[in-house]
Order: C-alpha cells, then structure tokens, then sequence
C-alpha cells in the first residue's frame, strides 16, 4: 500500500507541475506573445495550450478515478505528460522560433508523434478500464 501511495503522490505531484506550466505559459502568450507574434502564431500556440491543459486535467481524471490503483494509472498519465511535452512542447517552441532564435526546425515532425501519444493515452484507457475475468 506505502509504494501505491508513494506513487500516486509522485504523479499528482507531475500533473500539479503540468497544470502550472500550463497556466503560466497561457498568461506569457497572452500577456506577452500576443503583441510579438503573428496572428497565426498565437493560434497554434493557444492550441497547444488548449490540448496541455486538456490532457493535465485529463491524467488528474483517470488517476482520480484509479486512486486505490495508481500502478493502472501510470501509464496513461504517463503518455498523456509524454505528449503535452512534444506536442504542446514543440508547438511552444516552434511558434516562439522568431523571438528566441532556437534552431527548433526539426522540431515540426515531433508535434504529431506527441499527437499519436495522446491518442495512445485515450486508448490505453479502454484496456484500464476492463475488469480483469475471474
């Protein structure tokens, strides 16, 4: 029981960290971003906030929802932290690219790998959600 405690306070602690980020990163892009980027900059990058406050919320749903069994959880909440940092991630760093001069170019082919992870995630959460047969 102390290691499933043990790790459902590890991975709310990681959902609190990404729901944080999100937030700031939101108020940055609309504080600051919104006069230095262009209009379609600021969408693709309102999506990208969009979908990581999405899947931060959606971890802390289904680890609420496996409290007794964080293990089960694990995975999803895992995939879903995997892909809000390359799909929110790259789409962070590839609509900031101007500002910041980072040679983020190669990063265009991670945004849909981070995509295909969330979607990984929503499925996993069919195979979590079945009763093991007696």
């Amino acid at each position: 029981m102390k290691n499933n405690e043990t790790l459902y306070q590890m991975l709310i602690s990681a959902i609190a960290i990404s729901g944080a980020l999100a937030v700031i990163l939101g108020a940055f892009g609309a504080h600051y971003l919104k006069a230095e980027l262009s209009a379609t900059s600021i969408t693709s990058y309102k999506t990208g906030i969009q979908y990581h406050l999405i899947h931060t919320l959606a971890a802390l749903g289904v680890l609420s929802l496996f409290k007794s069994e964080a293990y089960k959880a694990k995975s999803m909440v895992l995939l879903f932290l995997i892909g809000n940092l390359l799909f929110a991630g790259s789409i962070y760093l590839l609509t900031t690219k101007t500002l910041t001069g980072l040679p983020v170019s190669w990063l265009g082919p991670v945004t849909p790998i981070g995509g295909i992870i969330y979607i990984i995630g929503w499925i996993s959460l069919i195979f979590l959600s079945r009763k093991p047969k007696v």
